[in-house]
This record gives C-alpha cells, sequence and structure tokens, in this order.
C-alpha cells in the first residue's frame, strides 16, 4: 500500500499548487474554483495518510517489492459473474436518474424504481433459476 499512499500524497502537492496557481491567474476573483482545487489536495492527503497507517499495519505485499515476480500475487480475487445482464438495467437505471435530475422528478423517481429492482435482480441472480446455488 505504499505505492497507492504516494500517489495520494503526491495529488497534495499537485493539487494545492494547481489551486494556488488557478487562484493566481485568476486574481482570486473566482475563489471557487481554487477553493475546489485546494480541498481536492486536502481529500487526497486524507486517503494518503489513510493509505499509510494501514500498509503499517498489515504486512507487505508483493505489489510492494520491485523484486517480486507476477506469480506471487496468484491467488482468488473473489467471484465475479461472467454472464450477468442486470448491470445494463442498473446503468440504464443510473441514466434515468441523472436525467431526471435535469428534465424532471417524475423521471428521477422512475428511475429509483427500476434502480432498486435491477439491485436486487443482480443480488440475488444466483438465488434462483438455473444457478441456485
Amino acid at each position: 500500500m505504499s505505492i497507492e499512499s504516494g500517489l495520494f500524497k503526491a495529488g497534495v502537492v499537485a493539487f494545492v499548487l494547481i489551486g494556488v496557481v488557478y487562484g493566481v491567474l485568476t486574481k482570486w476573483s473566482e475563489p471557487v474554483g481554487a477553493v475546489a482545487l485546494v480541498l481536492t489536495g486536502l481529500m487526497c492527503g486524507m486517503i494518503g495518510g489513510y493509505l499509510s497507517l494501514t500498509a503499517r499495519k498489515l504486512d507487505a505485499r508483493p505489489e510492494d517489492n520491485p523484486q517480486s515476480f507476477q506469480e506471487e500475487a496468484e491467488g482468488d480475487y473473489g467471484f465475479f459473474s461472467p454472464h450477468s445482464w442486470w448491470p445494463l438495467p442498473l446503468a440504464g437505471s443510473a441514466a434515468l436518474l441523472f436525467l431526471g435530475l435535469a428534465v424532471g422528478w417524475w423521471v428521477f423517481i422512475v428511475g429509483v424504481v427500476f434502480g432498486a429492482l435491477s439491485l436486487v435482480g443482480w443480488t440475488f441472480e444466483y438465488f434462483r433459476g438455473e444457478n441456485a446455488r
């Protein structure tokens, strides 16, 4: 996790520096952009600090050793459904949700209903039918 924490800590310097440069170039007449960039840098610092603290508590991973081989990282990474169609209606529901924010609340509510049904279908996909375990 030391690589990830280093990347986020580099983001602190980059975003804060860009935020200050943005503020100077706009003569601080538009403060929202500068504040957003500085706050993004601070959020990167929080994540980088958390990852640093977590890296101290855990053993070193093969990814943290530059001399390690790819075979050292093998193992089970979880189960991923290879033939699931449920992400497609879930993505359509998300599109309806965002469209509803722009068009009207009734579209948003339809997106919430379809999103809930799609999420339940995706969650319980392996509890019924031919794929039941």
